[in-house]
């Protein structure tokens, strides 16, 4: 069963539009609220480049997520595992095609508040019944064309991918530390202070040794000369 459909757009991950989303006793508004969350991380890594930019399923326990991008959009759709992924990647491409006929003017690429695509929800539930019924005879011969395309589309744990993310931003956050730490050892001013002071240090440090060992020497030499 598709379970939610969402719309959005690649270079920024704003998501412009979503279908409507398909709830029962197993899986209430608040587990579809959850996955559509979920739904929208994918969108912001794809818009990030950690997801390739064409095609891919992601398994989440029970689900997958299946996403296509087409000229900067990106369609996916929330089903059943065991839902045929083939029939879905049908579906998101018919959404695609309908997109293309109803944002002639690129209005998509001037939404500026996440969802307000709103024209384009009745779309996608209109294109969404014609996939209800898996073993309908248009669906049953979209199933069974050309399977080699399933070999195709690359897939992933949403959890792995999670994890990738956590990762990166624990990394960028230790070199920003190390970058802001002490933002004086990186000043131009320290510089000038380092060479101003530096050889005059040296100077001190090797009279200071110098001093030292000629005293040093002195006291043996008088210690020496007493015991005579």
């Amino acid at each position: 069963m598709l379970k939610l459909t969402i719309v959005g757009r690649v270079n920024d991950g704003l998501p412009l539009a979503q279908g409507p989303r398909y709830t029962n006793e197993e899986n209430n508004d608040d587990d579809i609220s959850a996955r559509k969350q979920q739904a929208e991380f994918l969108l912001q890594e794809v818009s990030r480049r950690a997801l390739p930019p064409s095609k891919m399923t992601i398994f989440s326990d029970h689900h997958c997520f299946n996403y296509i991008v087409e000229n900067g959009i990106c369609f996916m759709a929330l089903c059943d595992s065991m839902y045929p992924r083939k029939l879905v990647f049908c579906y998101l491409q018919d959404l695609y095609k309908e997109f293309v006929k109803f944002d002639d003017v690129g209005l998509a690429q001037r939404i500026v508040t996440p969802y307000s695509f709103l024209k384009f929800d009745g779309v996608i539930g209109k294109v969404r019944r014609k996939y209800i019924d898996t073993g309908s005879q248009a669906n049953l011969s979209k199933i069974h064309s050309d399977a080699s395309q399933d070999l195709e589309i690359m897939s992933e744990n949403f959890w792995r991918v999670v994890q990738r993310r956590r990762r990166l931003e624990l990394f960028e956050r230790i070199s920003g530390a190390h970058l802001h730490a002490s933002p004086i050892w990186c000043s131009k001013r320290l510089e000038i202070i380092a060479l101003k002071w530096i050889p005059v240090g040296l100077v001190l440090a090797v009279t200071t040794v110098v001093l030292w060992s000629s005293l040093g020497r002195d006291d043996l030499l008088s210690t020496g000369f007493l015991y005579l």
